[in-house]
């Protein structure tokens, strides 16, 4: 399962969905082994690829991808993890290449397997032992300095923990032990399952609250699914509104009562009536989230970011004009990048009252940005 996962996230899906959408059917503990390796795969995937040249003397772009992927995840389980024995590994890499009609390479992944130890390993560079782009390293370096850099690196080579908010209203509890955190509402998972709990990170959970909601203000969602965020302001009572562009990613909100609208905020909104309050959790880059999200590091490219930039500004730019006067409007993202934060609120028509950032390695969960603003 976790070899056909990483397969269709080399070619372009993502793990977070595809581990959801095709683990129902395993006992608990084979997909949480299936989920460690495919995530952790993904995340240390700079130093497996440098120990494949290594061991085998041939670069891993070079080789056919079923290859790299087995061979990543062989090398990934005998030296990252504790109870899987080496000769396991070797094998079912081996038997995985097979299964994918590359038998001529079944005693190259032998022989390269067969070498790797858990001895300490002398990177050739920063961007390889802490498994990043070089290029995104050196960005945030320049941003937030070399030491927190690092943070916020390591901190994306482990697992995350995970966050729920608060029972659901048909009173089920959970079937873990929870801690509450300074967010209201927001428990940090201790152990078991969160049965009956919505799963939602404590970053995402930070920004709601910085619309300082009211019972009976309008309020509106202007890129609202999966609907975390539209769902916790509804607890304070408010009528909302939520939009997507997509109908489909809609349709599960559906159960949240509230008025749903497809829309694509890109363009000016079609709404005459100006709301009290007003969330623009603009699509991102995501490099927040390469915990929870490690594939995205190695997709990503800085001349997306300037893509991003220009839509993330046409959602700002549109959801001022239907904001009330004296309003508040939170414009957020999970992005590190000044590109998709300060560079876009620089350009908004509007009075900035707060700027605000979570940051991985310093804070729980996430890296989030939110800059909260006004109209006068």
């Amino acid at each position: 399962m976790a070899f056909r996962i990483l397969c269709l996230v080399e070619e372009g899906g993502y793990a977070s969905e595809l581990l959801a959408a095709r683990m129902g059917g395993l006992d608990s503990r084979d997909a949480g082994l299936a989920e460690e390796i495919v995530l952790g795969s993904l995340r240390l995937q700079g130093q497996l690829d440098f120990l494949i040249g290594r061991f085998s003397g041939r670069e891993a772009a070079r080789l056919d991808a079923e290859v790299r992927i087995a061979l990543r995840m062989g090398i990934y389980q005998m030296r990252y993890l504790e109870r899987v024995p080496p000769h396991a590994a070797v094998s079912e890499s081996a038997e995985l290449v097979k299964q994918a009609r590359k038998r001529s390479a079944v005693g190259f992944v032998n022989a390269v397997l067969r070498k790797v130890g858990r001895e300490p390993v002398a990177w050739p560079d920063r961007a390889t032992e802490l498994s990043h782009p070089a290029w995104m390293l050196e960005r945030w370096e320049r941003q937030y300095g070399e030491e927190m850099a690092a943070r916020i690196a390591r901190a994306n080579l482990v697992a995350t923990e995970t966050y729920v908010r608060g029972p659901l209203p048909n009173g089920r509890g959970s079937e873990g032990e929870l801690e509450a955190t300074d967010v209201p509402g927001c428990y940090r998972l201790l152990d078991g399952d969160a049965r009956g709990l919505r799963i939602q990170d404590i970053g995402s959970q930070s920004v709601v609250p910085l619309l300082e909601l009211e019972p009976g203000q309008t309020f509106l969602d202007v890129a609202a699914a999966p609907g975390n965020k539209t769902a916790q302001a509804l607890e304070a009572g408010v009528r909302a509104v939520a939009c997507d562009r997509h109908f489909k990613r809609l349709t599960p909100m559906r159960a949240l009562g509230c008025d749903l609208v497809v829309l694509d905020g890109a363009q000016p909104l079609p709404f005459r009536a100006r709301f009290d309050r007003i969330l623009v959790d603009a699509p991102c880059s995501g490099s927040g989230t390469l915990a929870r999200n490690p594939e995205i590091k190695w997709r990503l490219r800085p001349s997306d970011l300037a893509d991003l930039r220009t839509k993330q500004a046409s959602l700002l730019r549109n959801a001022l004009e239907r904001l009330a006067p004296g309003g508040r409007l939170v414009y957020s993202t999970c992005s590190l990048e000044r590109e998709e934060n300060e560079g876009v609120v620089e350009q908004a028509p509007a009075r900035v009252l707060r700027l605000w950032r979570r940051l991985p390695g310093r804070d729980a969960g996430d890296g989030f940005f939110a800059a909260v603003l006004t109209s006068d």
